[in-house]
C-alpha cells in the first residue's frame, strides 16, 4: 500500500500533468482554437485517421512532457538521481525554466529525442 505521501504525489500528478495535457490536446478539437498546434490537427483531421495520428501522437506526448516540466518549475518538486550518483533538485537547477527548455530550436525534443515531432511543421491550410 503507498504511503500518503506517494498517494498525495500520484494526486497531484494526475491533476497537474495527465488532466491538463489532456484538457489541452481537447481543446486542439475546438474550432474556435488558433493556435498552431489546433490548425495542425484540424489540417490532419481532412485526411484519414492514420495521418491524424501521426500529427497528435508527438503533440499529445509533448503536452504531457510540457505538463510534467511546468508542474516541477512551479513547485511540485522531482529529484532526479544523475549517472554520477548525485541527487538534483530538478526545480532548483532548473531554474524554474524546464518546461520553457522543451521546444524551439535549441529545446530538448530537438536536442534529444529520436522520434518525429512537429515542431517545424506550420499548416499551410488554415481552417
Amino acid at each position: 500500500m503507498p504511503t500518503p505521501e506517494v498517494e498525495e504525489f500520484a494526486e497531484r500528478l494526475m491533476i497537474l500533468v495527465r488532466d491538463l495535457a489532456i484538457q489541452s490536446c481537447d481543446r486542439n478539437l475546438l474550432s474556435r482554437m488558433k493556435s498552431q498546434e489546433a490548425m495542425r490537427w484540424r489540417v490532419a483531421m481532412s485526411g484519414d485517421a492514420e495521418e491524424f495520428a501521426k500529427i497528435a501522437i508527438p503533440d499529445c506526448v509533448d503536452r504531457v512532457l510540457f505538463r510534467l516540466l511546468d508542474a516541477i518549475d512551479n513547485g511540485m518538486g522531482l529529484f532526479y538521481r544523475a549517472s554520477n550518483g548525485d541527487l538534483v533538485d530538478l526545480q532548483k537547477e532548473g531554474l524554474m525554466e524546464m518546461a520553457g527548455w522543451l521546444w524551439g530550436d535549441e529545446g530538448w525534443i530537438k536536442k534529444y529525442s529520436k522520434e518525429r515531432d512537429n515542431l517545424d511543421i506550420v499548416p499551410s491550410n488554415y481552417r
